[in-house]
C-alpha cells in the first residue's frame, strides 16, 4: 500500500458557517473574517456591505491572492462597484456570492493550492 503525505493539513479550512459565526479549523469567529490558506484575520467591525468602506484593503492585498471571494451573508448582494474595482485594478479576480457558497468555493480552491482569499460576512 502506497501512502501519500497530506500536504493540506496546515491550511485553513472552513468547517462550519451560520448563525452569525464561522468555524475555521477548530476556532470559532463571530462576525466577519478575512482569510487565506495560511492567515485568518478577524474583522468584527464588519457587519454588512456598508461597513466594507472601513476595510483596510491593503491587508487583503498583502495576502497576495489571485482571487478574492466576498461572502455577503445569507444572500448574494453586490457591494458598490468601487470596492471590487480595487482588486480588479490590481489584477486580482473578484467574485461575490452568498457566504455558504463562498465557504465551499474557498475550501475547494485552497485544497487545489490556489492563491485565494475570502472576506466572509457571517
Amino acid at each position: 500500500m502506497q501512502f501519500t503525505e497530506d500536504l493540506s493539513s496546515g491550511i485553513n479550512v472552513i468547517r462550519a458557517y451560520g448563525s452569525g459565526e464561522l468555524r475555521v479549523n477548530e476556532n470559532i469567529y463571530r462576525g466577519a473574517v478575512i482569510l487565506s490558506a495560511a492567515t485568518v484575520i478577524a474583522a468584527p467591525n464588519i457587519h454588512n456591505l456598508e461597513d466594507l468602506i472601513a476595510v483596510d484593503v491593503s491587508r487583503i492585498l498583502a495576502l497576495e491572492p489571485e482571487l478574492l471571494l466576498l461572502g455577503t451573508g445569507a444572500r448574494q448582494i453586490f457591494p458598490i462597484a468601487s470596492f471590487g474595482a480595487q482588486f480588479l485594478r490590481s489584477g486580482i479576480g473578484f467574485e461575490v456570492m452568498d457566504t455558504g457558497a463562498a465557504c465551499r468555493t474557498f475550501n475547494v480552491l485552497v485544497a487545489e493550492h490556489r492563491q485565494v482569499a475570502a472576506l466572509l460576512l457571517a
